[in-house]
């Protein structure tokens, strides 16, 4: 036998080891973040429970990011000497103390403080999950597995919303969070069972420099910068996107109910496939054509969002999905490869400006549903776009 004919049984051999745990790392992301959006699906009826304004509720559900956004800095800060395996899957493990509280709740403060609580715990496990797979993956395998990652993130999108409508149309909203709580241990069970844990090596300073110290180089970057921005404007158009296309839905002309809105969510099945192919766009336009050129498929799904006819409204819904998860994929990946050091940081601040625009978007964008109404909503949601292409023109293509 040659040795071309030895080597390539290890080849698949090799391919097969890592497509399972590219698999369970997919898992993973899935359940880490499938609290995070899935509450939205369900707004109209969150709205008649608590006796509240859509905006209030909006904002109320979209708490989350807060946690999302102060955890992120927490980690990267100071989360060095933190077990990746442990931290992880006690934060899963917490997370289901807030979800389950939620089904007893009739506050909405109580609500939306747990919702924070949630975003907390997400985030943290999500940060820690990025660094545990820079350290346990080699350069070759970390493509596969960021993209895994990513990902079982856009099914959490998916699976999430429409999980959480079927459920609390067919047993109600109590049962819903209570569905969620029992994701929330398997993550973590899953976790204890398939992650190793991490040595001291790997979770040392190599620098030895202050956590703190290492912020300022980022954030002195004019092309991080723009990152940062970039960030913040893309989740505040998809945050102020799916929340508040949810009361038009529901609303005359389109008149779904809510277990046809839950149905609704197949829309970011497109992004699922689309994702993935996120380092290809980047490295064939660059990052300036690539992220404008995504976030122009975005303006044109939200434009779509307008019209009466249910067909177009859902192509509209999966355009902006499409564009914005490719352009958040390639800002976040630029944003990697323009650190030349203290990456962490660096990711650390693009997840909290990421997670901050969330909130402004849910905010800002549920103040003028209410007071002017959906096409003034979209023609912000456009404008807010049209200012992150402008930024994503300042981006340059790193040097080979």
């Amino acid at each position: 036998m040659t040795t071309s004919e030895h080597a390539e049984p290890t080849r698949l051999r090799m391919a097969a080891a890592d497509g399972w745990r590219f698999g369970i790392i997919a898992v993973i992301a899935f359940l880490t973040l499938v609290d995070l959006f899935a509450t939205q699906a369900i707004l109209p009826s969150l709205v008649t429970k608590f006796g509240v304004s859509r905006a209030t509720m909006g904002f109320a559900v979209n708490a989350s990011t807060f946690g999302m956004a102060v955890a992120g800095i927490a980690v990267a800060l100071f989360g060095r000497g933190i077990d990746r395996r442990d931290g992880i899957w006690i934060s899963l493990a917490i997370l289901a103390v807030p979800t389950t509280l939620l089904s007893q709740t009739d506050n909405i403060v109580v609500f939306a403080l747990l919702r924070v609580a949630q975003g907390l715990c997400m985030s943290t496990a999500f940060t820690l999950t990025m660094a545990y797979l820079a350290e346990h993956f080699s350069a070759r395998q970390t493509t596969g597995a960021l993209a895994a990652y990513v990902t079982g993130n856009v099914a959490s999108n998916f699976f999430g919303r429409l999980m959480s409508a079927a459920v609390a149309d067919m047993f109600g909203i109590s049962t819903n969070f209570l569905t969620f709580a029992a994701l929330d241990l398997l993550g973590a069970a899953l976790v204890w069972f398939t992650l190793q844990k991490t040595s001291a090596r790997m979770r040392a300073d190599a620098t030895g420099e202050l956590a703190q110290a290492a912020w300022t180089a980022p954030l002195q970057n004019a092309e991080l910068r723009s990152c940062f921005a970039i960030g913040f404007l893309i989740l505040f158009v998809f945050i102020g996107t799916f929340t508040y296309v949810n009361f038009q839905l529901v609303a005359v002309p389109l008149s779904l109910t809510p277990m046809a809105l839950g149905a609704v969510y197949f829309v970011f099945l497109p992004s699922m496939l689309t994702t993935p192919l996120a380092g290809r766009v980047a490295s064939s336009l660059g990052p300036r054509v690539g992220v404008g050129a995504t976030l122009v498929l975005a303006i044109v799904g939200l434009l779509l969002l307008l019209t009466p006819s249910l067909s177009i409204v859902l192509a509209g819904m999966a355009l902006v999905a499409s564009g914005t998860f490719l352009a958040q994929a390639i800002a976040t990946g630029h944003v990697s490869r323009t650190a030349s050091r203290d990456r962490a940081a660096a990711s650390g601040i693009y997840l909290a400006s990421y997670y901050a625009g969330g909130l402004a978007g849910s905010f800002l964008i549920g103040q003028i549903y209410d007071r002017i109404g959906w096409t003034a909503c979209v023609a912000a949601l456009v404008a807010v776009l049209t200012a992150a292409i402008a930024i994503a023109r300042t981006l340059r293509t790193p040097a080979a």
